[in-house]
């Protein structure tokens, strides 16, 4: 069993690093104040072919598996861009492996180069207001006339609707009550969000405020039947293409954040001198950051599986979802010991943890909570009774 990299993915690592370190903290900081998409980044990203990463080649992406991307986002995270790096280009990664993987010939020649090359961002609409994360009892609809779908219905949470042209909308075609199973009647669309039927509002939110969050009113969007990826009513099949990297990947960002916190922890905990001696030569202070390392790599390992499971076409729905949490959680811990490392200064800005610690909360809440990983594990593995 080798668990080392290749030199192939160890240039990935090196190269993406050297793209993030034109953008520091000084850089995010002043993002995370004002706001705004960062926009350089994700064209510096863009424009090295980064977006395309797990994208067919013959579409202009690199053709590498969504292990290659997991190590990539780690590494945008781990530079200390964190999260606010990471979900400046993270749909652009995942969103759209149900075209790859179902899409027409036609579809992915109409829409992947445009991801590919950063001249399109999309957002993803799945979750509601008042479904949360019960996808099967979506509200919005989806009503077939001719040619065209009209859509109507919300959706909330989404990410980077403020700058995108398109959005991925999973919406109900079939009333539930006319379908034998929850999971059919529902179909997947790409297609323009047209802001004259779309009205998209912020949500104020604790941390990546550059990269927004927001609810999506929908009232007579008009969708094209060729915007519909696969058949209809088979939506929820097609969405599982992208949930399990999405797991993966916020796995690998949430590992990665966890190992800023830590580098810049470490470092303090070495120049900080308290009653003649620095903080670091306390074991105080040197077991908690040494615990954060072990589970840290602990967490490596696991998402590494799990996107290599994923890559070779095998089931990983488990390894993907206690990636998610483990990761999740071990990112959090690092983060809040290094603002407990800093003391006081941890709660000031200029050192950067605070920021981390805001930005940790959102591996732990999205895309799946916490309780609804375990009951998956506890039904899927352990062979429990459903308990929802």
């Amino acid at each position: 069993m080798n668990f080392d990299l290749s030199d192939e993915q160890r240039a990935i690592q090196e190269a993406v690093a050297g793209i993030c370190r034109d953008f520091g903290d000084d850089y995010w900081l002043l993002r995370d104040r004002e706001g705004g998409f960062p926009e350089d980044f994700y064209r510096a990203m863009a424009n090295a072919g980064w977006l395309g990463i797990a994208m067919p080649q013959e579409h202009g992406g690199a053709g590498l598996g969504i292990l290659e991307a997991t190590l990539m986002m780690e590494a945008v995270a781990g530079s200390g861009a964190g999260l606010s790096g990471a979900s400046a280009i993270h749909m652009n990664v995942f969103g759209l492996h149900p075209v790859a993987v179902h899409g027409t010939e036609q579809q992915k020649r109409r829409w992947l180069p445009s991801i590919i090359r950063g001249e399109a961002k999309a957002c993803f609409g799945v979750t509601e207001p008042n479904t949360g994360l019960n996808t099967l009892k979506l509200k919005t609809m989806a009503v077939r006339k001719g040619d065209r779908y009209i859509v109507n219905g919300q959706k909330i949470w989404i990410s980077t609707a403020q700058v995108a042209h398109k959005i991925l909308l999973l919406a109900r075609t079939t009333p539930i009550e006319q379908v034998k199973s929850p999971s059919q009647g529902l179909s997947l669309f790409y297609t323009d969000l047209d802001r004259s039927h779309i009205e998209v509002r912020e949500i104020e939110k604790l941390g990546r405020k550059c990269v927004d969050s927001n609810q999506l009113f929908i009232d007579g969007l008009e969708i094209p039947v060729e915007d519909r990826i696969g058949e209809e009513g088979k939506g929820f099949s097609y969405i599982l293409d992208g949930m399990n990297p999405e797991r993966l990947l916020l796995a690998a960002e949430a590992t990665g954040l966890g190992r800023a916190a830590l580098r810049r922890a470490a470092s303090y905990a070495n120049e900080r001198v308290v009653f003649d001696r620095p903080i670091g030569k306390n074991q105080g202070v040197q077991h908690p950051l040494a615990e954060r390392w072990v589970e840290l790599e602990a967490a490596e390992l696991l998402y590494r599986r799990g996107a290599w499971l994923y890559d070779q076409g095998r089931p990983c729905g488990a390894e993907a979802n206690a990636a998610k949490f483990f990761c999740a959680e071990a990112g959090f811990r690092s983060c809040e010991t290094a603002v407990l490392t800093h003391g006081g200064m941890g709660y000031a800005k200029e050192y950067h943890v605070e920021r981390y610690l805001r930005e940790a909360m959102l591996p732990r809440l999205a895309p799946v909570s916490i309780q609804l990983i375990l009951s998956f594990i506890a039904e899927k593995v352990l062979n429990l009774p459903k308990s929802y």
